[in-house]
């Protein structure tokens, strides 16, 4: 029951799709093929999307969804009704199917998990044939072309080169000193540089700044940043959200794995338009690190200074 004075629990009926996925950018960005398959699966029903407010909505005001039930990380839903579908695009668990199950769908669809049925969870896969493999149960069709968030267009070459040296935790995060070298080198050519990153990452801007590049951390709304990343000549950032949306809108970037490796996360689309350097074994297809580890990762601390120059240098000199 709602508490007194607060709105009632959205009712869901058998118009309803209700999808859970209450992540971050670059995961929702990665699940937005597999939103698309549910759409053509499904045209006649309303695709309501779990997820936070800023992520959801902009997937919303690019008509990706319907509606967003704001949701912030697992919990129950603020929604119930009966016969509409219920797809957990979200995880692998009870964590994630029990508050969909609560909201009483005629039908859920997820991975096989402890007491439900579903396909078989793969962890060797990439992030968007994952979901795409997920959907396809239930006839949905959709693959790595339905990433973009615009056509692929000409990129300009006169945009600025963006540079996004933070991450959410310290192992996914090449060294500060490093990125103040490239920026040395790109702002010395004559690049315009901006850095982007959130208010928290201020000491990550400041430094940059002291090298040449303009500090854009804590400036831009979500809106801002993927407006800047789209006017881009190149993208420069580590396995994060701002790569994801340089992927959807076909800006060129150079990408930086180290943690987890780039067949699960990396770009799935235009290869000519995307530089990854990673320094793990590529036989070793089990390999991960910890994502969420307190250092920087071995293996993204192997890449050099030279090697993002280099893997830039025909971007920008195209």
């Amino acid at each position: 029951m709602s508490a007194p004075g607060a709105p009632s629990p959205r009712e869901l009926t058998g118009d309803d799709l209700l999808v859970l996925r209450a992540l971050g950018l670059g995961d929702l960005l990665a699940g937005v093929p597999a939103l698309r398959g549910l759409r053509r699966a499904f045209p006649d029903r309303r695709l309501v999307l779990a997820a936070p407010a800023g992520t959801g909505g902009l997937l919303l005001r690019r008509g990706v969804v319907d509606e967003v039930l704001v949701t912030a990380g697992l919990g129950p839903l603020d929604a119930k009704g009966s016969g509409h579908l219920a797809v957990d695009l979200h995880g692998n668990g009870p964590a994630s199917r029990d508050p969909l199950a609560a909201t009483g769908p005629a039908d859920l669809l997820g991975f096989g998990t402890d007491g439900y049925e579903g396909p078989v969870w793969v962890r060797d896969e990439h992030e968007v044939a994952r979901w795409c493999r997920l959907v396809s149960a239930w006839g949905a069709q959709c693959g790595p072309e339905d990433l973009r968030l615009r056509p692929r267009a000409a990129v300009p070459a006169a945009g600025p080169v963006v540079v996004h040296p933070g991450a959410a935790f310290a192992s996914r995060r090449w060294p500060v000193d490093r990125w103040a070298a490239v920026v040395a080198e790109l702002t010395g050519a004559g690049h315009q540089v901006h850095v982007t990153g959130t208010a928290d990452e201020a000491g990550l801007g400041a430094a940059l700044a002291a090298a040449g590049a303009v500090d854009r951390c804590g400036a831009l709304d979500l809106e801002g940043l993927t407006d800047l990343v789209g006017s881009a000549r190149l993208v420069l950032s580590g396995d994060t959200g701002t790569a994801h949306v340089a992927t959807a809108l076909g800006v060129p970037s150079v990408l930086l794995f180290g943690p987890t490796p780039p067949h699960w996360w990396g770009p799935a689309i235009d290869p000519d338009r995307h530089a990854v350097l990673w320094h793990g074994d590529p036989a070793a297809t089990d390999y991960v690190g910890d994502p969420h580890g307190a250092d920087v990762d071995p293996t993204l601390a192997r890449i050099t200074v030279g090697e993002v120059l280099a893997a830039a240098a025909p971007f920008l000199a195209a």
